[in-house]
């Protein structure tokens, strides 16, 4: 479903309810990027559940390497170790849930690691409107515009605009198995923030469970 983003070399956050397939996407992303991209991928795996408890990986990650979190609370800080000391090109990190996590992750971006994680959430505008998670697409600030800028703009005078540049430059959510909505999170969120609707990529698969991608379609929060 996203095969071809993975060339692009850019991070990918997903969303989506618990048991919508975000783990397993992680798995296979995990073994596509390590044995058909031949890139070295390290998988924080904070439950067991990518690579599964056993001393030996599951064969399903590939050659990807896995480093298994002691204690949930240390999950960021094996994330910055996976950096520092196994020269990672790709890091695979699943529910992304606190502070010190989404500062990990930005850390991450800026030393120009590849990041594929997942997040609490559905929509973009979860993240967005989570204090803990908005860091993940920029964070958000209040800025107050001075007289003829409000005029100009035609909006109040106080405003939210994005903080700093994404840490993920792609951000999909998975409303259904075979239903995702792709967004460029940089574009979307400005677009959000402004009150206006961003375009977007829908993909799905047909009923012969090909690929099919949709450009440039409106957003729209409840289309399944």
């Amino acid at each position: 479903m996203v095969y071809d983003l993975l060339h692009y070399g850019k991070s990918i956050l997903f969303v989506g309810r618990p048991g919508v397939g975000k783990t397993t996407v992680m798995r296979e992303i995990a073994r596509v990027l390590s044995d058909e991209f031949q890139k070295r991928v390290v998988i924080v795996d904070t439950s067991n559940e990518i690579g599964g408890d056993g001393d030996i990986p599951h064969s399903a990650i590939g050659t990807a390497r896995r480093m298994q979190v002691p204690e949930p609370s240390l999950q960021h800080k094996v994330m910055i170790e996976a950096v520092e000391n196994h020269m990672p090109e790709v890091i695979i990190v699943d529910e992304i849930g606190t502070e010190a996590e989404a500062h990990a992750c930005r850390s991450i971006a800026e030393r120009g690691v590849m990041l594929i994680g997942t997040a609490h959430g559905e929509w973009l505008e979860n993240i967005i409107k989570n204090p803990i998670l908005s860091d993940l697409i920029g964070g958000v600030d209040t800025v107050t515009l001075g007289d003829e800028e409000a005029r100009a703009r035609r909006c109040q005078k106080s405003i939210l605009e994005r903080k700093a540049p994404p840490t993920f430059y792609f951000l999909i959510e998975m409303r259904e198995r075979h239903y995702w909505v792709t967004h460029k999170t940089e574009k979307s969120v400005d677009m959000l923030l402004r009150g206006k609707t961003p375009l977007v990529e829908i993909r799905k698969r047909d009923d012969r469970f090909n690929v099919v991608v949709d450009r440039w379609k409106t957003y729209d929060r409840h289309d399944i």
